[in-house]
């Protein structure tokens, strides 16, 4: 004889389901007396459950947040993207697969480091009573009966808004559209595309692959969520306050310090603190933001400057890639090698003996290496130009006295009895707006002393350095 299901209507059935939501496994807590939650989510479900309160938030007008920097949720996508690069290796080595080559090139083209880690999230359940009163839960008991954790029924309606991590959460919705629109077209995006490639042609299968393995990442892959409950918006308000501004921000030199992720840093830490300044017995400056006048050698915020115009032509290093900067290495050696050979710039008081021992000075040396060895200018790029610069950090006329310096502090009489009404066809024409108030001489000491505003004055420094040595004019190619 058969046995048969009891029977109900469609209506009946539904009706004897569990109604109250969406059980999350969570641990509960206080955090200095409010009850709180932490809950861990796969990086899939922080988009599903997650949002953000913030003035571009269409889904509320109950604003508890910043404006969202979209430059800076890239460089946290970008982040992400080499995390789910790094979890993809770590499973294929995990369970004895080859690594492809289309992994490691991509991998080194973004950039590996020693270890990766997305911060938790901190996010306000606001549909709930204070302190979660009204939450539905189910206690999880170990073998022994003890109570190990939770799993609370969300609705669901309910959504987990973010109060501290909006550009996480925004450069994960990033990483997630990037993956996305490979899996769907083939290619890489023509616009916002976290990794520079081809997005003409239609990618291999073994970059498709790779990426089809990030996109696995996103369900493996977790991040943890400290949940606040039924918090009203001022209160938010205030979370968000204390989170972000009772901190004290690192100090820069000692966070280049601690950075292994970017190429440049890299450079700067091995090639010149670790080599070069043992060989020339140069001095690094840790413990300080700024080096005094009397003080000498060169903090590694100013050296991370001056190789940020060195390799890139910018004023930092967001967003240099190993592609970018190893066919570079080769003449950013020669560069310091000369550099570290300049008369004086060793000394104790090398800034007394010489102008190169001025960051601003070393800038320019360093933008001008840039333009005539990796510049698009055909006037000035080239073998011979980068060559001829080369061969005269280690012998320029870097003193003090060097009427050069003085060049916009001179009458036209002066400039000629000098011998410097040449330099005038290389220096920035009256009328372009330039700050001429480059630095002052002090008689008395016999030392010139470059302004604080490098931006402005290293181009004019380094049109002196062409015009002395017969280098091109930027003049000449306007």
């Amino acid at each position: 004889m058969e046995n048969y299901s009891q029977v109900f209507s469609l209506e009946e059935a539904l009706s004897t389901q569990n109604s109250y939501g969406r059980p999350v496994k969570t641990f509960i807590g206080f955090n200095i007396g409010y009850r709180t939650f932490t809950v861990s989510l796969s990086l899939f479900e922080i988009q599903e459950m997650t949002e953000v309160a913030n003035e571009q938030s269409k889904s509320s007008t109950e604003i508890a947040q910043r404006k969202l920097d979209i430059n800076h949720a890239s460089n946290i996508a970008t982040y992400i993207l080499k995390g789910l690069l790094t979890a993809a290796r770590r499973k294929k080595q995990k369970h004895g697969l080859p690594i492809s080559k289309a992994l490691e090139e991509i991998q080194k083209n973004l950039g590996m480091q020693p270890y990766l880690s997305i911060p938790p999230l901190v996010a306000s359940l606001r549909n709930c009573e204070p302190n979660g009163t009204n939450l539905k839960v189910t206690p999880l008991q170990t073998l022994e009966g003890e109570t190990s954790c939770f799993k609370i029924y969300l609705n669901p309606g309910d959504t987990l808004w973010i109060v501290d991590g909006q550009h996480r959460r925004m450069g994960l919705h990033l990483t997630y559209e990037f993956l996305k629109n490979i899996a769907t077209y083939h290619r890489y995006p023509t616009k916002g595309s976290l990794y520079k490639g081809d997005s003409k042609a239609d990618m291999s299968t073994e970059q498709l692959n790779v990426w089809a393995d990030c996109f696995e990442m996103l369900r493996e892959c977790y991040v943890s969520l400290e949940v606040h409950l039924g918090l009203s918006i001022d209160q938010e308000r205030q979370l968000f306050h204390d989170l972000n501004n009772l901190s004290k921000k690192v100090d820069k030199s000692l966070a280049l310090n601690f950075d292994g992720s970017n190429p440049v840093n890299s450079f700067v830490k091995e090639v010149i603190i670790d080599d070069l300044f043992n060989e020339f017995n140069f001095s690094l400056i840790n413990d300080k933001e700024k080096t005094d006048w009397n003080s000498s050698g060169l903090t590694r915020q100013e050296l991370v400057a001056i190789n940020a115009l060195l390799f890139m032509n910018k004023t930092n290093i967001n967003g240099a890639v190993p592609a970018f900067i190893e066919p570079k290495l080769e003449i950013a050696r020669e560069f310091w090698e000369n550099v570290l050979s300049i008369n004086n710039i060793n000394d104790v008081s090398s800034k007394q003996l010489t102008v190169a021992a001025q960051p601003v000075v070393l800038k320019a040396l360093a933008k001008l290496t840039f333009d005539l060895a990796f510049g698009k200018n055909k006037e000035w790029a080239g073998t011979e130009n980068a060559k001829l610069l080369s061969s005269n950090i280690k012998i320029l006329d870097f003193s003090h006295d060097n009427p050069m310096w003085r060049y916009y502090d001179f009458s036209e009489e002066e400039r000629v009895f000098h011998g410097l009404e040449g330099l005038t066809e290389y220096l920035p024409s009256e009328d372009e707006g330039y700050n001429r108030d480059i630095g002052k001489y002090d008689e008395h000491t016999k030392v010139f002393r470059f302004g604080a505003k490098h931006n402005d004055i290293y181009p004019i420094i380094g049109d002196m350095i062409r015009w002395s040595i017969g280098l091109p004019s930027r003049r000449k190619s306007d």
